[in-house]
């Protein structure tokens, strides 16, 4: 059972909305909202009715305090006769990694320009029971997901899944819940900045991959296992340690790496997060990168340009593929047929100072 934590309090929301409605319908007035919020009665109705017209901060500063007097427009009780919310459930696998932020933006950009609001679902850091999803779902509070992770945020079987809103994957790849899916060839990705280390001249070679678990950090895996083998180097385990994607995990796996009778000249990183852990962790053993080890890292998150040195990384078209995935849902939601299966973008190796040949620690 996932524990899960709303991004946004929509259910207690909801729940006072219902009480306040059943006491204020038919007093509260487009007014009432207005003077709540602090804007213009006409503000109110664009907010309201046309929502595509308003700022996100106003729609939402407008939604809170129609909620908060009780007021039920028109507009909204057609929605839900139609059982619209006009609302998009966004699961994200842990909200603190800066990996996810510009997905969620490609998916933000689209949506607001449609007129749906975005709720992030954290499954990271939260002590609620998945009660939570199932009752927005149920409750018809959503329209559609988009799961930024490879697993549903509660159980659910074949049968049950035709029942959910309409649901896109995007990052990961989970060919068992037969899903539209946006993302990239991780296996190739891996294999081409792996093959890169070893143009470079190196031939011990570590990775510090992610959990088991997830999907992307197997073919990521099997991207390191291939390249090695294709350039006729053992594969050897005790160079692949785990992590989870944290700075922590990546400092703490590079110390286990460095550790080995013949320690690597080179880590490739499943994440930029843990190759900048490894990084830091191998400035406070008073190595220098790159001269005496090279660290290659996966996403060009903002951060990889800017620390020191620049860190190697292949870069992840993150604000495509929300865009691309928040489009696919739109198409759901619009009652196009939207067949399941992978729609990869491309990535590209990004070379910077955290890498070097071999030679350069003569």
């Amino acid at each position: 059972m996932s524990d899960i934590r709303m991004g946004l309090r929509l259910r207690d929301a909801c729940e006072e909305s219902k009480l306040k409605s059943t006491k204020l319908v038919g007093s509260a007035t487009m007014k009432d909202v207005a003077v709540k919020a602090n804007v213009s009665t006409a503000t109110v109705s664009r907010a309201l009715m046309n929502p595509e017209k308003v700022s996100l901060a106003t729609r939402n500063r407008v939604e809170q305090a129609a909620i908060e007097v009780g007021y039920l427009p028109h507009a909204l009780g057609r929605s839900v006769k139609r059982n619209e919310s006009r609302t998009i459930l966004v699961i994200v696998p842990d909200i603190c990694d800066p990996f996810f932020s510009e997905i969620i933006r490609g998916i933000e950009v689209i949506a607001a320009a449609q007129g749906y609001l975005v709720l992030i679902g954290d499954c990271a850091h939260q002590n609620q029971q998945e009660k939570t999803f199932i009752d927005l779902i149920i409750t018809k509070q959503i329209d559609g997901m988009l799961l930024l992770g490879s697993r549903l945020p509660f159980d659910a079987s074949k049968e049950e899944q035709r029942n959910l809103p309409p649901m896109v994957m995007a990052n990961e790849f989970a060919p068992e819940l037969e899903l539209p899916t946006v993302h990239i060839d991780n296996l190739t990705a891996a294999f081409n900045a792996v093959n890169h280390l070893h143009e470079l001249g190196h031939r011990q070679i570590a990775c510090i991959a992610g959990p088991e678990e997830m999907p992307l950090c197997h073919y990521r895996l099997q991207g390191y296992v291939q390249a090695l083998r294709r350039s006729g180097i053992i594969v050897d385990p005790h160079y692949i340690a785990r992590g989870d994607f944290t700075y922590e995990a990546g400092a703490k796996a590079l110390e286990q790496l460095l550790s080995l009778p013949v320690p690597p000249t080179a880590v490739f990183c499943h994440s930029d997060v843990m190759a900048l852990g490894a990084l830091s962790q191998a400035k406070r053993l008073g190595l220098q990168v790159p001269r005496d080890l090279s660290i290659m890292g996966f996403d060009n998150i903002s951060l990889s340009e800017f620390c020191d040195p620049p860190l190697t990384t292949v870069a992840q078209p993150r604000f495509d593929i929300g865009r691309e995935a928040m489009l696919l849902l739109l198409d759901q939601l619009h009652g196009q047929t939207v067949n399941s299966g992978s729609r990869l973008l491309d990535c590209e190796l990004i070379v910077r100072g955290s890498t070097a040949a071999i030679s350069a620690k003569d």
